[in-house]
């Protein structure tokens, strides 16, 4: 295994409060696959970062960032 990877998954929890948004919202954007998530048993696991990328990516198209208008 390589030691460039920088994968760390985090329960629902922590990366909520990494994340600052509640983990209720969190676990249902998991679960609505609208986030990256893996299912560990019945536990759901998140990489924060990748998280955020995703949101970023959200917010971007949701501000029209990016976005010609003519």
């Amino acid at each position: 295994m390589s030691d460039s990877i920088s994968e760390v998954f985090v329960p629902v929890r922590r990366a909520a409060a990494v994340l600052g948004v509640p983990a209720a919202w969190l676990r249902s954007e998991a679960e609505a696959g609208r986030l990256p998530y893996l299912r560990v048993g019945r536990r759901l696991v998140l990489n924060p970062q990748a998280v955020e990328r995703v949101l970023m990516m959200r917010a971007q198209q949701a501000s029209g960032e990016g976005v010609d208008r003519e």
